[in-house]
């Protein structure tokens, strides 16, 4: 994978300086927001999504492979003065452009809520710019120097890791994940997953194949820096991330025309959405869900079953993920009138609550107002 880091890395680095066409597919931003940013951010981004879209008010937003800048200046006007943004790139010629306008941009949003550090999307905890400062007071020329570069990195990742755990609100990422090498997927959603908060999102714009990509593909150095041969089979990037813990994973944009067909495979864009749900004891407090419809019943990633229709027992930490988190349009919440009685979650799923356990309950995502 040498030859295709090299190639990324100096490919990204041409288009922070001159803008590659043959990296760009064709999105519709917000132009609100663009009407802020310098031209020259506007002009060198390379992306095939809008992820700033999922922004909200308040957010710590966590940008990966931020390049030039522009997903992370336009996050920062939807954040307001509550929210900040973090830009993670590997990328010096990136990373310069996107700081070049920081000032002027802390000016124009009347704050500096955006922060660009140098790090790897696959090691969110390693800080790649203390790194190079300890390497050049200490290079490594033999293996006691590798070995206490090594110990060094462990003991930064553990004491003063670059992207804490549980800080972030959202991570986003615009035609990025599918550069990273292979062998390093798992232990990058796995650190997108750490990052996060309990019930944070995740937003990923990045381009899906509708076959695996052969070997000649892959290993074709100017097709991986171009997003092409690097891009995730449609199936198994939701798999990922659904194998990774999160919840609530699906495609919620999807582009009806293939942005390249190379070797008869239909490469497209795609923004991933996904949510981290949270950890705790499973425990029962008498609350229910009703699945609206229109299927005859949906299955959760957790094996619950909601036939449509059916007063369905679920556990206190299952109601709040219904009910608040990705499935909250498609559930009506009922919790218990009173304070009931905390004990351990045993039912298995499928379990109905009778309508006699649930009378005078508090229902959410109903409709408001009486009948007339």
């Amino acid at each position: 994978m040498t030859a295709t880091r090299t190639s990324v890395l100096a490919r990204y680095s041409e288009g922070a300086k001159a803008r590659q066409e043959d990296l760009c597919c064709p999105v519709d931003y917000d132009r609100r927001l663009l009407a802020a940013l310098p031209d020259e951010i506007v002009e060198r981004d390379y992306g095939c999504g809008d992820p700033s879209r999922y922004v909200r008010a308040g957010d710590t937003v966590l940008d990966l492979g931020s390049g030039g800048g522009k997903i992370c200046y336009m996050a920062a006007q939807l954040v307001g003065e509550a929210g900040r943004v973090i830009g993670v790139d590997m990328n010096d010629d990136m990373l310069a452009l996107a700081r070049k306008y920081q000032d002027e941009m802390a000016a124009r949003l009347g704050g500096d809520r955006v922060a660009f550090h140098k790090g790897l999307i696959q090691d969110l905890a390693l800080d790649l710019a203390a790194t190079e400062g300890w390497l050049a007071e200490h290079p490594v020329t033999d293996a006691a120097g590798l070995m206490a570069l090594q110990d060094r990195q462990a003991a930064q990742r553990r004491e003063a890791p670059l992207i804490a755990d549980g800080s972030v609100d959202l991570v986003i990422s615009n035609c990025v994940l599918n550069l990273v090498a292979e062998r390093d997927r798992r232990g990058m959603i796995a650190e997108i997953f750490r990052v996060l908060k309990p019930h944070g999102r995740v937003a990923i714009s990045d381009i899906v194949a509708d076959e695996p990509v052969p070997d000649e593909l892959k290993n074709d150095p100017e097709l991986w820096s171009g997003c092409i041969s690097g891009a995730f089979h449609e199936k198994a990037f939701l798999d990922a991330f659904v194998e990774a813990g999160f919840v609530g994973v699906g495609y919620d944009k999807w582009q009806a025309e293939p942005w390249r067909t190379v070797g008869g495979i239909e490469f497209r864009s795609v923004t991933l959405v996904a949510s981290k749900p949270e950890a705790g004891a499973c425990v029962d407090r008498g609350h229910a869900v009703i699945y609206r419809g229109p299927f005859a019943e949906v299955r959760d990633d957790e094996g619950h079953v909601f036939p449509r229709g059916e007063r369905m027992a679920v556990c206190a930490g299952t109601y709040r993920l219904l009910t608040e988190g990705p499935y909250a349009d498609d559930f009506v919440g009922i919790a218990p009138a009173g304070d009931a009685a905390e004990r351990p979650w045993c039912a298995p799923p499928g379990t109905r609550r009778p309508a006699a356990e649930t009378k005078g309950g508090r229902h959410r995502g109903g409709d408001g107002g009486g009948c007339c």
